[in-house]
């Protein structure tokens, strides 16, 4: 590592790092201090998205150890799409994640950005990074280009982005090739975007919110999932496993949600029930949207009073009542972290977390509740169980280990991720040299056990979609404990 390297990583971590602040809250929700510092993690939480920037990068870039990379992408069929993000430690570009990784950090802003002061504009630009190469990559009418890069062969080679030399292959879903689940969740994303720059760039909210309509109407006019005709291409990675059902209904719904046009409101009435929107999966994320339709169509009932969608509430009361501690469909870490699969189990931590914060927001301003089987459960109760999945994120857990790199004292130091790790200490016990400020990892076990391992992907691999929902809690957190 070169002087100027290492100073500049000691330099980040001590601009954004400062003493855990004992305050007494603002808001009436959390009577107690805080353990955590909710805003410097807040700020970490942003800043981790620098470092997987794709593309150019800009003068201000504060993640200063990346690099230019991947400049002639979009080449091997003639488009411009450089830009975007890499998904999580590796180097390729895959379309449905980044799609929804912008749809979850414009959701934050949407619910929460009022309260993130000086970090509203760093959330911003981090949903621009994603939608100026969202717009790119459809920019051709009932066509999307959907990745960049040969998964199989950059899996198989462990270097830095800025030293690439695998194939920058590009592919494509349109109407031969339909792919309903990455158009509709792309069409979410644009849609939502759109309301996050509403007020301080109404020229670019229009120009995102009228290619969502078009996105939109191409995912429902060619039905089909894109891990079909991309099998040997999206799949393992991120094959769509639950079908495109669940990304039309949820893509419907922010279009609803940023046109205000009647048609959306009537698709969801007509078409709710066949997408999907009373099945009993309870789990939200990258490849499974029921749950985020459902709470988000349910504001409209809670607080628009829209009667139609009266059902929504039912529905999301359901996936309320399944995360609870004590719910018979819940599973939790003897430490009492959510735990819904092995492989980068705090991905649906940070996402439940978020969607717990977020429907307490809308029953508080309904007046309203949940019952659960008899028990009512208050948006004070949803509050307290998001607070503590995201206290045990950063610190409060058996181990003593922050899942958040640069958070706190003890953090993971070889996260499986090349642009911090780079070739030289890939197969050793060494540090990662760059530090990926911010990054949150896939987490520990069903035994709260997380070894620090790079080859351990499923536990140390960060990813985008991991840090997008909890931008939002974050900072609901650090507002209501009177850091912000």
């Amino acid at each position: 590592m070169t002087f100027s390297l290492f100073s500049s990583v000691l330099f980040l971590l001590s601009a954004f790092s400062t003493l855990s602040h004992s305050l007494t809250p603002l808001s009436h929700h959390h009577p107690h201090s805080a353990i955590h510092n909710y805003r410097d993690a807040l700020t970490k939480s942003i800043i981790f998205f620098e470092g997987q920037r794709s593309g150019k990068l800009p003068s201000n870039q504060r993640m200063s150890w990346r690099r230019d990379s991947a400049l002639s992408d979009g080449s091997a069929m003639n488009v411009d799409l450089v830009g975007g993000y890499y998904d999580a430690g590796d180097n390729v570009k895959f379309g449905f994640p980044m799609a929804f990784t912008t749809t979850m950090l414009s959701w934050s802003v949407i619910e929460f950005g009022g309260v993130m002061k000086g970090e509203l504009q760093n959330a911003r630009e981090a949903i621009r990074w994603g939608t100026d190469y969202l717009l790119k990559a459809t920019a051709h009418p009932d066509t999307i280009y959907v990745q960049v890069g040969d998964a199989e062969k950059d899996h198989a080679c462990w270097e830095r982005p800025e030293d690439m030399d695998t194939p920058r292959s590009v592919f494509k879903v349109d109407k031969n090739n339909p792919g309903s689940d990455v158009a509709a969740e792309t069409a979410a994303a644009l849609a939502a975007a759109s309301l996050a720059f509403k007020k301080t760039d109404p020229a670019y909210s229009k120009t995102l919110v009228r290619r969502a309509i078009r996105v939109f109407q191409f995912a429902d006019k060619y039905r089909g999932s894109y891990s079909n005709g991309l099998k040997s291409v999206v799949c393992p990675f991120y094959c769509s496993y639950s079908g495109y059902q669940d990304e039309l209904l949820w893509g419907a719904a922010w279009l609803h949600k940023a046109t205000k046009n009647p048609m959306y409101l009537n698709y969801i009435k007509l078409n709710g029930q066949t997408l999907g929107a009373a099945d009993s999966d309870n789990i939200f994320g990258w490849d499974n949207k029921h749950v985020g339709a459902r709470i988000l169509l349910s504001k409209e009932f809670l607080v628009r009073k829209v009667q139609s969608l009266h059902d929504y509430k039912g529905h999301a009361d359901n996936f309320i009542c399944s995360v609870i501690p004590g719910s018979s469909s819940s599973r939790f870490t003897p430490g009492g972290l959510l735990f819904k699969m092995g492989d980068s189990n705090m991905q649906y931590v940070t996402s439940t977390s978020f969607i717990l914060l977020t429907y307490a927001k809308y029953l508080t301003k309904a007046h309203v509740v949940v019952n659960c089987g008899g028990t009512t459960v208050t948006p004070k109760r949803l509050r307290a169980i998001a607070k503590k999945q995201v206290d045990y994120l950063l610190g409060e857990n058996p181990l003593k280990m922050s899942y958040m790199v640069g958070y706190g004292p003890r953090y993971p130091r070889r996260i499986h991720h090349r642009g911090s790790a780079g070739f030289s200490v890939m197969n050793s016990e060494s540090p990662n040299p760059n530090i990926l400020v911010g990054a949150v990892v896939g987490g520990p076990d069903l035994n709260d056990g997380f070894p620090d391992e790079r080859s351990d992907y499923e536990q140390s691999e960060p990813a985008t979609y991991i840090n997008a929902p909890l931008v939002g809690s974050l900072a609901y957190l650090a507002h209501s404990f009177g850091q912000l």
